[in-house]
């Protein structure tokens, strides 16, 4: 199979409709905070049996389609001995990885940060696909305060983003670009808006000069936001009408997916504001999710650590993708949250 096969192969896997991608690719510490507010230990066996849990709900391909995983995860088995990412592909879900190191300040930009991790990138990009990775995701992150995002955080994190794109793309990898205008702050939904079409104005020009192919690459982006400590907040149409109007003014239609990050919404807020996106019309794109705690959160209350409480945690995963992939074909409402019949 050519590059140009692999990369098409994976895109038709990862775009489908009623579908989305589950993130479970939290760092250590990230993953240790979660762990600690249902008093867990983060050791390496409960997330081996954690994430194991997760990926071996039963019938989750069907509103799932692809789930990016952290280095741990790729090496890891369930009880039986299978791979984790082959209990993943069993279900018809591609294993994906998360690529970059973490974020660190940006020199002589006060207030702003930049993702590292493109050292090496090749060699590790070889080792996991060996493991079973079919596609790859980068995070950037941008501040929005009284001069943040500055000019050189916009353009050097779209850079970055578009140099492991090609690095991904050169291997067969499928690239997942997540530049994430981050929530934190009490900015106007306006402002939001601005600093997003800046910041994907400059995050196409750079994949464009990198020679990226559009058409084998997903944006995880935000959804257009008041900041969390903004009174009012915004409706899920507001939603839905600011985050259109800016995509169409800056995402090229040849990007065949779309994938929002939920980035510090309630799992609810997160499958209403999708589902009002996807009730609009003029969508060039598969309008979807990439949600982690959005989806995860249910089911780390509902195991709380305890074996005997995976069912339980597994049926609140399992519902939670099917809201969400309801929210996907703008088919989600209170009677769908209320309904009992997603049970195992």
């Amino acid at each position: 199979m050519t590059i140009q096969d692999q990369l098409e192969s994976t895109i038709k896997a990862l775009v489908q409709d009623g579908k989305g991608i589950l993130a479970a690719d939290e760092s250590s510490p990230t993953i240790a905070k979660r762990f600690a507010a249902i008093n867990v230990e983060s050791t390496e066996e409960n997330r081996r049996a954690y994430r194991s849990l997760i990926l071996s709900t039963p019938d989750l391909g069907q509103y799932i389609n692809g789930v990016i995983l952290f280095e741990e995860t790729l090496g890891q088995r369930d009880e039986q001995g299978t791979p984790l990412p082959d209990v993943a592909e069993r279900q018809g879900i591609v294993p994906g990885i998360k690529v970059d190191k973490g974020k660190v300040a940006l020199a002589n930009a006060p207030g702003d940060e930049i993702t590292r991790g493109l050292d090496g990138l090749e060699a590790r990009l070889e080792g996991y696909i060996e493991q079973g990775a079919r596609f790859a995701k980068w995070r950037c992150v941008y501040h929005i305060g009284g001069h943040n995002p500055g000019r050189l955080a916009v353009e050097a994190n779209a850079n970055v983003l578009a140099s492991y794109a090609a690095i991904c793309q050169a291997q067969g990898v499928v690239p997942i670009v997540e530049p994430e205008v981050l929530i934190d702050g009490d900015h106007t939904i306006e402002r939001c808006a601005d600093v997003m079409e800046d910041v994907l104005h400059e995050v196409f020009h750079a994949l464009h000069r990198h020679r990226v192919s559009l058409e084998h690459m997903l944006l995880k982006p935000s959804m257009v936001t008041p900041g969390k400590d903004h009174r009012p907040q915004a409706t899920p149409e507001q939603v839905a009408d600011y985050t259109l109007r800016i995509f169409r003014r800056t995402v090229p239609a040849a990007v065949p997916g779309i994938n929002f990050l939920s980035g510090g919404q309630t799992p609810e807020e997160a499958t209403r504001n999708l589902n009002a996106i996807n009730c609009l019309s003029d969508r060039p794109w598969n309008l979807s999710f990439s949600y982690g705690r959005a989806l995860q959160e249910p089911a780390l209350k509902a195991w709380q650590g305890n074996p005997g409480q995976v069912q339980a945690a597994q049926q609140a995963l399992f519902h939670r993708a099917r809201m969400n992939g309801l929210a996907v074909q703008g088919e989600y409402g209170d009677t769908a949250e209320k309904d009992a019949s997603w049970e195992l």
